[in-house]
């Protein structure tokens, strides 16, 4: 079978990293190995797929529907393993497989087999942030005592650089970027916990399965508060927050119950929303993907 990265996926990879590293071009022979080695017979691969990684739909030898899922170093694939692993099942999708010299494929997972094509976006907005809250709830546990996972602060600081030097190329966002580093040295000087978080959680991560209802999915793990987490999904289906004459409200809204919700700290979390929300709009911007920096931008502007 022709292991055809999805045009998602090449597109992400262009953007993040120019220059390409050569993973693309060796993605077929790493699929054709991986799937050999496990003895799976290959449905498809799914589309449009996520925009770090090639997701196929395979059988083990036995029958039982799995996903292989292959990524780069840059997206971190030794690291969402790890927390798998430490999860358990418990909120999150399995591992198929455990150690010994398939775990030391670089890059590539064997995972449960979920819905793909069905996600808690798929639910009125008001029982999807009911039901991804309630995954998200399950996800926060404490690390492994000798993890090697990074922390908010070391994530956040990267990003910080980088919008940073978007600032002082653009003065537009520059009262953004700053309000928004000024918040993340707030939110940093006395975190009030340190749990293992997806690191990268929203709607279209938590899918439907059959061992529960609903499971997360595509973890970049990190280690610091919840309401680092908590604040990617204030900000889901932007566009329609931002369609609505009611925007800007609603948004507060939304952090005020979904703060209460999961018992965080809604000044923490609208910092952390805040942050999160510029840092994607300035990346956005300078990858030339307009509408997103626009969109994401003034959600910031509301917080």
């Amino acid at each position: 079978m022709a292991f055809e990265p999805p045009r998602r996926l090449v597109r992400a990879l262009g953007e993040a990293a120019p220059d390409g590293d050569g993973w693309l071009a060796k993605l077929p022979e790493v699929a054709e190995r991986a799937v050999a080695r496990r003895e799976l017979a290959v449905e498809r691969v799914q589309v449009p797929g996520g925009r770090s990684s090639l997701v196929v739909l395979v059988r083990t030898a036995d029958g039982t529907p799995a996903v292989l899922k292959l990524a780069p170093r840059r997206a971190r694939p030794e690291s969402e393993r790890a927390a798998l692993a430490h999860w358990g099942g418990l909120g999150a999708v399995q591992l198929r497989e455990g150690g010994g010299a398939r775990e030391r494929d670089e890059g590539v997972l064997l995972l449960e087999r979920l819905r793909p094509d069905v996600s808690v976006r798929s639910l009125p907005e008001a029982k999807a942030l009911l039901e991804a809250a309630g995954t998200l709830r399950r996800l926060w546990v404490e690390p492994p005592g000798s993890h090697r996972f990074e922390t908010v602060a070391e994530r956040t600081g990267r990003q910080a650089a980088a919008m940073r030097a978007g600032a002082v190329a653009d003065d537009e966002v520059a009262p953004l970027v700053d309000a928004a580093l000024a918040a993340r040295e707030e939110l940093l000087a006395a975190p009030p916990e340190q749990r293992l978080l997806h690191g990268t959680f929203r709607q279209s991560k938590v899918l439907a399965g059959d061992r529960m209802p609903w499971l997360a999915v595509g973890p970049d793990p990190v280690v610091g508060e919840g309401a680092f987490d908590l604040a990617r999904l204030v900000r889901d289906r932007v566009e329609d927050l931002v369609a609505q004459p009611s925007g800007a409200s609603t948004t507060r809204r939304r952090v005020k119950r979904l703060a209460e919700s999961l018992e965080v700290d809604q000044e923490r979390l609208r910092g952390w929303a805040l942050f999160r929300a510029v840092e994607s709009g300035v990346r956005a911007r300078r990858v030339g993907r307009e509408r997103d920096a626009e969109l994401l931008l003034e959600f910031a502007s509301w917080l």
